[in-house]
């Protein structure tokens, strides 16, 4: 652990709470986070890395291995000596576990630890939601690759065969018969981000669910749940989930979608959710609704952010204050539709350069984000998961404009490239 940084921004009272914040992430996905937040509460980072640009928003940083726990705690208590510490607050995956200790030993708002776990272990998510009848996809957890092959011929083809414990899609692919299940445990079982843990049984197969699939973003106080954005899902190439976009509607019927809305309330009444803001994923199947998985964060791939220009209130926002045991005004300023498109190279290349074509631009274009570098070198999956090369937000009134601007991604934010060998 290094001595913390100390940065004091000029607007930040000195009377306003603290929250720890543990882990900053990706500039370009996570910013905005910060920057809503430090509006609200003073932010004390501990991060592995020494912050740079996350002081514009935190009182101050102590640079600390995120990996060990003991040394997190250390330096959290240094901070809770000092200052009027009131949560902890992550939106990192590899954190929530600890996070959810750490505010318990605390004695700070939060979600008991065994509930995060149950989260981060997908075979635990399963375990516990079918004992309480909870509708389920059949699903089996092995060890090898045989095991894959006999769970997957007792479930029936196509299955999912996916990562235990991994996220954002890494190590979850379609197998569509017995010649598949081979490559497909070894993807799902070599996948490796962000440090996240391995089991000994670490792949799940799992019965393949037919229909859209959305993510439900929710706050929980006092184990009450709303949600606060649901994002309908774009994924591309198959067999594997990679996240190509999501579209957001403050108007979507699903709001009111009771089938949903009660599987939600089940899901997390049976895990033991009390504070805190989740991210769950749902395949609207023939059946009904049908849970992918629950996450005990905020989600990812800017969908909180989206919200908030649908509907005026702050997914993050309203996070940090589950963080500190606040209940948070979650009622819609205005009604809007508000989507983003992920763009990703053709094949395995090196990056030139990213050109934005604004000219180009339909009226509901909002922003754009560039996320390679020239000499940045990108690929597609199995090789490599997450290489986008920039994204692409539009928002308005309409959500059939809002696709009809974001219908051809490419050629408003163009990547030059040279190719690469596979």
């Amino acid at each position: 652990m290094t001595e913390p940084a100390v940065h004091t921004p000029d607007a930040d009272p000195q009377d306003k709470p603290v929250l720890l914040l543990v882990g900053s992430g990706y500039r370009p996905y996570r910013e905005y986070i910060l920057a809503a937040v430090s509006k609200h509460y003073r932010l004390w980072l501990l991060d592995s890395a020494e912050a740079t640009w996350q002081l514009d928003y935190c009182t101050g940083a102590t640079r600390v291995d995120t990996r060990n726990a003991e040394a997190v705690r250390e330096a959290a208590l240094a901070v809770v000596d000092s200052l009027p510490v009131v949560g902890v607050f992550t939106y990192d995956e590899s954190q929530v576990v600890f996070c959810a200790r750490l505010a318990q030993d605390l004695g700070l708002p939060g979600s008991p630890p065994e509930t995060i776990s149950s989260c981060r272990d997908k075979a635990a998510t399963r375990s516990a939601l079918a004992a309480a009848g909870v509708p389920q996809p059949v699903s089996v957890t092995v060890t090898t690759a045989e095991e894959a092959l006999v769970a997957a011929d007792g479930i029936g083809y196509p299955v999912i065969v996916k990562a235990r414990a991994m996220a954002a899609s890494f190590g979850v692919v379609r197998a569509d018969g017995p010649g598949d299940i081979a490559a497909a445990f070894a993807t799902a079982d070599g996948a490796d981000f962000m440090n996240l843990p391995r089991y000994p049984a670490n792949v799940l197969v799992e019965e393949f669910l037919t229909g859209p699939e959305i993510s439900v973003d929710a706050i929980v106080h006092d184990g009450e749940v709303t949600p606060t954005v649901i994002a309908r899902k774009r994924l591309g190439l198959e067999p594997f989930f990679e996240e190509t976009g999501h579209d957001v509607d403050a108007d979507d019927p699903l709001f009111a979608d009771e089938e949903l809305l009660g599987q939600l309330r089940d899901i997390h009444r049976t895990l033991g959710f009390v504070h805190g803001a989740t991210h769950s994923e749902f395949k609207l199947t023939p059946k009904g609704p049908r849970l992918v998985e629950v996450n005990a964060r905020l989600g990812g791939d800017l969908i909180p952010y989206l919200g908030l220009l649908a509907t005026g209130v702050d997914p993050t926002v309203a996070a940090a204050h589950a963080a500190a045991g606040r209940k948070p005004d979650l009622n819609p300023k205005h009604r809007k539709a508000a989507a983003v498109r992920f763009l990703l190279p053709e094949g395995h290349c090196r990056t030139v350069e990213v050109v934005v074509h604004r000219d180009r631009f339909g009226p509901t274009v909002h922003e754009t984000g560039i996320t390679a570098e020239p000499g940045d070198e990108l690929d597609l999956p199995p090789a490599a998961f997450l290489t986008r090369y920039a994204h692409v937000i539009a928002v308005g009134d309409d959500l059939d404009r809002v696709q009809a601007d974001l219908q051809e991604p490419e050629r408003l934010v163009e990547l030059r490239a040279e190719a690469l060998p596979d």
